[in-house]
C-alpha cells in the first residue's frame, strides 16, 4: 500500500464577537503607538484598504477604480509605501509632527463568517491631537477577515469617514 502525501487541511478559525474586538483593539493601539511594522503583520498581501469619498448627492462613490476616493489601496504594498513614507518623513501629505491619536471602538458586529472568511462591522471615533488642537474623526468601518492563517489578517477594510469636512489631510492613522 502506497503512502500518499498530503498536505494537511488547515481548518478555518471560527471568531467570537470578543476575538474580533480583541483584534479591533490590538489594531487601533498599533495605530495609536505608531507600531507600524505590527499594525502592517495584520493584513493578508491582497488587502484592499478603501475610503470612499461622498459625491454631490451625499452618496457614497462605488467604485475605486473610476471614481474619486479619500483612500484607496488595492493591495498591501500600497498600504507598505504609505507606511514607509511616513517613517521617512517622504510625502508633503504627512503630518509632521505626526498627531497623536486615540482610536476608539464601539457597536462590533460579525456580519458573516463562514469559508475561511470573517465580514465585521463597527463604529469608531479617533480623536487627533497637534499644534494644541483636537480633531475629531468618527465614521463605520467594514472589514473581511481571512481565518486561514496562523492570524486573522485584514483582507478587506472599508472606512467610511461621517464627518469627510475636515480641516487638514486625512490618513491611514486617523481612521
Amino acid at each position: 500500500m502506497s503512502t500518499l502525501l498530503r498536505t494537511p487541511r488547515v481548518e478555518p478559525s471560527v471568531l467570537s464577537v470578543e476575538d474580533v474586538r480583541q483584534f479591533l483593539y490590538r489594531e487601533a493601539r498599533f495605530l495609536d503607538d505608531k507600531e507600524w511594522e505590527t499594525w502592517l503583520s495584520l493584513y493578508a498581501p491582497d488587502a484592499e484598504f478603501w475610503m470612499p469619498s461622498w459625491d454631490d448627492d451625499d452618496q457614497l462613490v462605488n467604485d475605486p477604480q473610476t471614481e474619486v476616493s479619500l483612500i484607496w489601496y488595492g493591495s498591501k504594498g500600497g498600504i507598505e509605501d504609505r507606511v514607509f513614507r511616513i517613517k521617512t518623513a517622504r510625502s508633503s501629505a504627512t503630518s509632521m509632527p505626526l498627531p497623536r491619536t486615540s482610536h476608539n471602538i464601539s457597536n462590533v458586529e460579525i456580519l458573516t463568517q463562514g469559508g475561511g472568511v470573517c465580514e465585521l462591522r463597527f463604529n469608531w471615533v479617533t480623536f487627533s491631537y497637534r499644534y494644541k488642537a483636537v480633531d475629531t474623526y468618527f465614521g463605520t468601518s467594514f472589514y473581511t477577515l481571512d481565518l486561514m492563517a496562523a492570524q486573522p489578517l485584514i483582507k478587506r477594510k472599508k472606512v467610511i469617514l461621517k464627518n469627510d469636512y475636515i480641516h487638514h489631510v486625512v490618513d491611514i492613522y486617523h481612521i
